[in-house]
């Protein structure tokens, strides 16, 4: 650990802090429908849109109308994927030739892409044509990150309005946030990348000599614009296998350090689109101390783990630190907060590999992830899984001060507490269920590429990954099989489905209620009590929930590795 090392994530921790209240602002005059300085262009276009599909922009929906139309929308969204990957082989833009996607292959993929997961058991230049790689997944990737953030918004709608029928309409959230604040952005990011080294070309693969003679194939491909998104709404899917470790995917130190700002970006400045929605910023403020309490303290183990290596490593006379599985042009300090930032986000994105960090550098990600990833997390999603934890806290407080407790002015009764536990618990039950299925079945064990804890840490993490819609790996698993493509596909769907049903249930509940003004047995919810609060809860309920099977995995297999420091 180093000196220059702090400054380079204290420097990434200030550029969210300075981001959040100016995206804030601009996002919640978008959600609110008000006038924006791209309005005079983006305006007609929106109007346009409602025009050719039918949507009456004044006219709001029920939390279950709204619900509803969400997952026809997916449904709608699943078949498009499916069919362009069973089709690719027939379909233009295929310089490749890539032939048609297995069936069980393409429906993990198309699962994996509407759920934000972008869990991928493929190569992308060795499968995808570029028409999938832009019309499948780069057109997903908006709309999958547009709905998590409309989701969010609806949720905070809940709190911010009192006897309500209605939290917004689903059709008009997805189209403002895609054309006012998604689209804007990546138009300038992927120039930005391209700037940088990044390829954004529909021609054929290079073939190149190397110094030896030998022919090289140089996969290309419109990759700008499908990274550009890919990291701004948190989905992680790589154009290529290598992901953000790739030198196309991921070229300079100045590329990686603004694509870690890009995943944090819009799920911090929800927070203050809550506190401003709600009508006190220091609300949201608040939700913002209680990740980034979270999110540093994930980064300190995971930079020092890694800053340190093993003792194993130190016998074999490799010194400072562990650079296995890491890029040499980001180095640990990179690599470390890249992985604590893509686990902490529901982005997924890697520019090292998991599988080889040290067993307590790879239990951080594990955490966050089974965190539900609400540390930040995905673009919206991170927010409404937050906020299920901020009632729990408000639950609590309430039992400890014997009133009915209160948040933002709407009291938290027995309907909201049950369906924020529903949606909390339903994550534990398939990653551990799926891990214990996983670990004896024995389609399942010829998988794993490593015995002993470290194996079993791969299929949890697999498990894991897929529920909290990350998507990121530990590399020592085969997951391209029919048992894995199928499970690991239904753990994606309840991780995201499963979580937004009760989470709008709540937004509906909450609508319809009166506001209650603050009283003196309210609980302050602004201050460094309630932020220590919902921390401990946060840690309390996740860790009953996962610290039993974590402790079998990374723990183990830190005291094998350590084993010469220990005796």
């Amino acid at each position: 650990m180093t000196v220059i090392g702090w400054l380079q994530i204290i420097l990434f921790c200030v550029t969210i802090v300075a981001l959040t209240k100016p995206l804030g602002w601009y996002m919640t005059r978008v959600f609110n429908g008000e006038r924006t300085f791209l309005s005079p262009v983006l305006r007609p276009v929106e109007i346009g849109l409602y025009r050719i599909s039918g949507v009456d922009e004044t006219r709001e929906q029920h939390w279950m109308t709204y619900t509803v139309a969400m997952l026809l929308f997916h449904v709608g969204g699943f078949l498009v994927i499916y069919g362009l990957m069973r089709l690719q082989g027939v379909l233009p833009f295929n310089p490749a030739g890539q032939g048609a996607v297995a069936e069980d292959l393409s429906f993990n993929t198309a699962i994996s892409f509407i759920t934000n997961t972008n869990w991928q058991n493929y190569g992308g230049e060795s499968t995808l044509s570029y028409l999938v790689q832009m019309v499948g997944l780069t057109h997903q990737n908006f709309l999958s990150a547009a709905t998590g953030i409309a989701l969010a918004v609806a949720l905070i709608r809940g709190f911010s309005r009192a006897s309500a029928r209605t939290v917004g309409n689903f059709w008009v959230d997805v189209v403002r946030t895609t054309l006012y604040v998604l689209l804007p952005i990546c138009v300038v990011y992927a120039l930005f990348l391209v700037w940088q080294g990044m390829p954004q070309t529909l021609g054929d693969y290079v073939e190149a000599t190397t110094v030896e003679g030998a022919k090289q194939t140089i996969a290309v491909g419109p990759v700008a614009s499908q990274v550009a998104i890919k990291m701004l709404g948190t989905n992680g899917g790589g154009f290529f296998n290598a992901n953000a470790a790739h030198p196309f995917e991921n070229p300079t130190a100045l590329s990686n350090f603004v694509q870690m700002i890009s995943i944090f970006a819009l799920g911090a400045a929800l927070t203050n689109v809550f506190g401003r929605m709600v009508g006190n910023q220091r609300q949201g403020f608040a939700i913002l101390a209680v990740m980034g309490v979270l999110f540093l303290a994930g980064v300190a183990v995971t930079y020092w783990a890694e800053a340190n290596g093993t003792s194993t490593l130190q016998a074999l006379g490799l010194s400072g630190g562990n650079m296995e599985g890491k890029e040499v042009r980001f180095g640990i300090v990179a690599s470390s907060l890249f992985a604590v930032v893509t686990t902490a986000a529901s982005c997924g994105a890697v520019n090292a590999m998991h599988d080889s960090f040290t067993a307590l550098g790879g239990m951080i990600p594990l955490i966050n992830m089974q965190l539900g990833e609400i540390i930040v997390g995905g673009v919206g999603a991170g927010l409404y899984g937050m906020l299920l934890f901020v009632i729990l806290a408000i639950f609590v407080a309430g039992l400890m001060v014997g009133r009915t407790p209160e948040y933002v002015g709407k009291k938290i009764e027995a309907r909201e507490v049950k369906m924020a536990m529903l949606a909390i618990l339903v994550l534990p039950l398939m990653y551990l269920g799926w891990t214990a299925v996983g670990v004896v079945y024995p389609a399942a064990v010829a998988s794993m590429a490593n015995a002993g804890p470290h194996g079993f840490t791969e299929v949890l993490y697999a498990y894991t990954s897929a529920t909290g819609n990350n998507g990121s790996a530990f590399a020592g698993l085969t997951g391209n099989t029919f048992f894995y493509n199928l499970t690991l596909a239904s753990a994606m769907f309840v991780g995201r489905f499963f979580m937004i049903v009760p989470a709008m249930a709540i937004a509906g509940s909450l609508a319809g209620k009166k506001s209650i003004p603050p009283s003196a047995g309210t609980f302050p919810t602004t201050g460094g009590l309630f932020v220590g609060l919902v921390v401990g809860v946060i840690l309390i309920i996740g860790g009953l929930t996962f610290f039993p099977a974590l402790a079998l995995g990374p723990i183990v297999e830190h005291l094998a590795m350590n084993a010469g420091n220990l005796f």
